[in-house]
């Protein structure tokens, strides 16, 4: 196994690594430190977040640095607060044994006063959230023209979060001759723009595989329908009693709710947001790295820039719009050698991006089935008997009440002391889950399971209605699909669907009569794979019928959605 001595890094920075009981480089670092090192060409590095790039750079900064003079040498942009603190935090600890090494991390939330003053005092390296750098340029408060090396840590974030402006700003008021070393996840276009204009002939090095996730991490999917999907959440969570997660939402609002649902249920949950103060974030980011909290609910963009270890799973309670957002979220598990797992809980309709995923991450999915309240009830139970033989007593205090305690259960025999603990424990779980129903929609090939149907068949006590749509297999139109459509757009009870035929570039099905105006609504100005969907009912004769405006809605009124459908939809100002 190569060690770092080997790398040609100097005795002060071995002795800070061997501090911090790092024995041997990763793969990112071993191919890094010695092209960093001999200083001869600008890179890009793509590789997964937890696999040591922040050492990966920050060795070589440190080495290159001439501390005889107070000159800003090094610049590494990040793109949040959380990740310039910790990549400042990590770069001082390298540099412990390294006499004269000066490092300051910028950033917004911050007293720019107090930053400022610091800098004054001279700074080697600076570690810089865009904004807040661009400031202190604007303000005349920061020099970098002596600057030898920039580093873009997690540029396609930085890209994410808008920071497009500051960034060309900054670059263009460094030397023409300094380095640029460009470290991200993902390669999109927008990353590569910044390459192609701030680069020269870069060396590209891939660590693993580019845009791919990491092999430690296990993704698997659940399929629920929309209703249920806190319920599953709460099963998840309750058969794994020792979870440590992100669970990843949408909206704001979403993050909010579903934060203040686990919290209301008694787990250790707390929400992270935009409407956060500083001072608030700081506070719930220790609670969860202390481990206080043992769920923290997030946006993306709250959560950007994170640096938590150990996290056991990472839980989509949403999918993202986007693979590329799913792989920095998946991420955030499996770290540093470490196992972790990906869960992202799925409408049936949405089978075709977990394949989209799939092809962009080369990694395969595993359905998983959402536990039965029985298998949770034995899970905990076991959980709690391996935490009781695992505690040590603290005989002495116990000593002095034990003889009154075995007194007092002296009539109770073994199975029955054994029954009640369990029941002054588990009481309130046993009752929640004594019949709760099964949560699965779906088997392993993406259809409806034997028990829920895809399409049930008409009976006498059912008049059907049977429709026409103008797109189908070569649209990406499936079973599940279609349902998904119908059940969660509608905003109503299941419907009750008849005989459902997929053609090449049509479908014909059939459904409960009685929801004829909201079925049409569903479909209409519904835009799949660019295609215009046109729906239209079919008569006994076969004649197919088009009706513009369901009768259930106002004229010209625009029809509102909660949930984001596969398809899209188009603007009302444009019906």
């Amino acid at each position: 196994m190569l060690k770092f001595e080997e790398l040609g890094i100097q005795a002060g920075i071995i002795n800070g690594l061997q501090a911090l009981n790092f024995a041997s480089p990763t793969p990112v670092q071993e191919e890094v430190i010695p092209i960093m090192l001999e200083n001869q060409s600008d890179m890009i590095c793509l590789a997964q977040t937890g696999t040591g790039k922040t050492a990966s750079f920050g060795i070589p900064l440190i080495q290159l640095t001439d501390t005889r003079t107070a000159k800003t040498q090094a610049l590494v942009l990040c793109p949040t607060r959380e990740l310039c603190v910790q990549v400042a935090r990590d770069i001082a600890s390298y540099a412990r044994y390294v006499p004269s090494f000066k490092i300051l991390a910028v950033y917004g939330g911050a007293s720019i006063e107090q930053q400022i003053r610091i800098l004054r005092q001279g700074a080697h390296l600076i570690v810089a959230t865009p904004g807040r750098l661009h400031d202190l340029i604007r303000r005349k408060e920061v020099d970098i023209s002596a600057i030898r090396s920039v580093i873009l840590d997690e540029a396609d974030e930085m890209l994410q979060m808008g920071f497009k402006d500051e960034l060309n700003l900054i670059l263009a008021q460094t030397p023409a001759r300094k380095k640029t070393y460009l470290f991200s996840a993902t390669m999109p276009e927008a990353v590569s723009t910044i390459a192609r204009n701030y680069m020269t002939a870069p060396l590209e090095i891939t660590v693993g595989e580019k845009n791919a996730g990491t092999d430690t991490v296990q993704h698997i999917y659940f399929a629920i329908q929309a209703k249920d999907r806190y319920s599953a959440l709460k099963r998840i969570v309750d058969h794994h009693p020792e979870i440590y997660s992100i669970i990843f939402c949408r909206t704001r609002q979403e993050t909010k709710d579903v934060a203040e649902k686990l919290m209301q249920d008694g787990y250790g949950a707390d929400a992270l947001h935009a409407e956060l103060s500083q001072g608030q974030r700081d506070q719930v980011m220790g609670r969860f790295r202390s481990r206080s909290l043992q769920l923290l609910v997030a946006t993306d963009v709250a959560a950007r820039g994170l640096d938590v270890n150990d996290l056991t799973h990472v839980i989509n309670y949403n999918l993202p719009d986007d693979a590329a957002s799913y792989t920095h979220r998946s991420g955030r598990t499996g770290r540093a050698g470490k196992n972790g797992v990906s869960i992202a809980l799925i409408q049936s309709r949405e089978i075709h991006r977990i394949k989209e995923i799939e092809r962009r991450l080369n990694r395969k999915f595993t359905q998983g089935k959402i536990p039965t309240g029985e298998e949770i009830c034995r899970k905990k139970l076991v959980s709690l008997v391996d935490s009781i033989r695992q505690l040590e007593p603290d005989h002495r205090q116990i000593a002095p009440v034990l003889p009154e305690l075995v007194k007092a259960l002296a009539d109770l025999d073994r199975e029955e002391l054994i029954s009640r603990f369990i029941a002054l424990q588990f009481n309130s779980v046993l009752e929640y889950y004594r019949k709760a129903p099964d949560l699965n929609i779906i088997n392993e090939r993406g259809l409806k399971s034997e028990k829920n149907s895809r399409a049930e068949k008409p009976s006498s006590s059912h008049k059907f209605t049977k429709f026409y749509l103008n797109v189908g297999k070569k649209d990406g139109i499936f079973p599940q699909h279609l349902i998904g459509e119908i059940n969660d757009l509608a905003g109503l009870p299941r419907i009750r669907l008849g005989k459902i035929e997929i053609m090449k570039n049509t479908v014909l099905f059939e459904a409960d009569s009685r929801f004829t105006p909201q079925v049409l609504d569903v479909f209409q100005h519904l835009v799949i794979n660019g295609k215009t969907v046109s729906i239209k009912v079919v008569d006994d004769a076969g004649n197919k019928t088009r009706t513009e405006k369901p009768a259930w809605k106002k004229r010209n009124e625009p029809v509102q959605r909660n949930k984001k459908p596969y398809g899209r939809r188009v603007a009302a100002a444009s019906r």
